[in-house]
């Protein structure tokens, strides 16, 4: 292949995990299990939100779009593998490759954010309480998603505009299984230094705003837990944000380790396996982590078991 510009490149080959069918096969079954997993936990967990009125408050607000995020998230990324697996074609567009990359850079942004409102969210709750319905309005709670949307929405755009500028030469195989950052630039014929400096200043821009909120409202949050003098005080607490704590430090555990780096770290092998815990098994974990930590969740689900099981019973 010749040095094209990005207007004249064909299809990318995307390597994917193996060339061995049998390995392919139950990578297939496997990720198939993982996406319908993460649709019904995702899915149900918005119904359920939507559906129990006792869950209409910030708190759930925020976690229904997490779901709804979450499944958006792994969308964009498990169908297309799914794809390629059971075909073997591994041919993306170029336009769909950026179309991939700009969706994940989006919806990855827009989770960073949230994940910080969430995080305000218990400040306001457990520093505040008297306060917190007056602070957590419904018109903050709006402002709040709208400007993570907005963000991450933003931080995409400059991200895909950066990369559009990009030229490819010899090889239009990308080493991964999905369009992202890394992979991509490894392949351009030109000096990508300034660009790769800009996306990481993007990117740990993006991360370390949204790490200081949450690491600033969880330090006010363990202050006022240690001031508690009564221990199911303390133990009540710490039982309402816990389940965001384990899920913020899973999230941003992979997202750091993988792109807060140089490219000529990269290895194949192990951006591969990270990738899989972020873009398929984190969103299936997710409603896992806020349903069975979370009393409330409980005894919303049994809430409405009981309701469909009466409207059985009457039918």
């Amino acid at each position: 292949m010749g040095r094209r510009n990005n207007t004249e490149m064909p299809d990318f080959v995307l390597m994917g995990f193996t060339d061995s069918e049998e390995i392919q096969q139950v990578l297939f079954m496997l990720f198939l299990l993982i996406y319908l997993i993460t649709i019904l936990g995702n899915a149900g967990m918005i119904m359920m939100i939507c559906l129990d009125l006792q869950l209409h408050n910030p708190m759930y607000f925020f976690l229904s779009h997490l779901s709804f995020l979450d499944l958006c998230y792994s969308t964009v990324i498990t169908p297309k593998t799914l794809e390629d697996l059971l075909t073997s074609t591994r041919y993306i567009s170029f336009m769909g490759c950026f179309t991939q990359m700009y969706f994940f850079v989006f919806l990855c942004g827009t989770e960073c954010f949230l994940l910080s409102s969430m995080a305000y969210d218990r400040y306001a709750a457990i520093c505040n309480p008297l306060h917190y319905p007056v602070v957590m309005s419904t018109r903050l709670c709006h402002i709040l998603i709208t400007g993570s949307y907005m963000i991450g929405f933003t931080v995409s755009l400059v991200n895909v505009l950066c990369m559009h500028s990009l030229s490819f030469c010899k090889s239009n195989v990308i080493h991964h299984f999905f369009c992202d950052t890394t992979p991509i630039l490894a392949l351009s014929c030109i000096d990508t230094h300034d660009i790769e400096i800009m996306i990481f200043i993007l990117a740990g821009s993006t991360v370390m705003v949204s790490l200081i909120t949450i690491s600033l409202s969880y330090g006010s949050i363990l202050s006022t837990i240690l001031k508690i003098n009564s221990t199911s005080g303390k133990h009540k607490a710490f039982s309402t944000c816990s389940s965001h704590i384990l899920g913020v430090s899973i999230f941003y555990g992979t997202i750091i380790f993988t792109y807060l780096k140089p490219t000529k770290f990269y290895s194949l092998g192990r951006e591969q396996v990270t990738s899989v815990f972020y873009t398929m098994v984190i969103p299936m974990l997710n409603p896992l982590i806020y349903s069975l930590r979370n009393k409330e969740v409980k005894n919303a689900i049994i809430r409405l078991m009981k309701k469909r099981e009466s409207s059985m019973q009457l039918n």
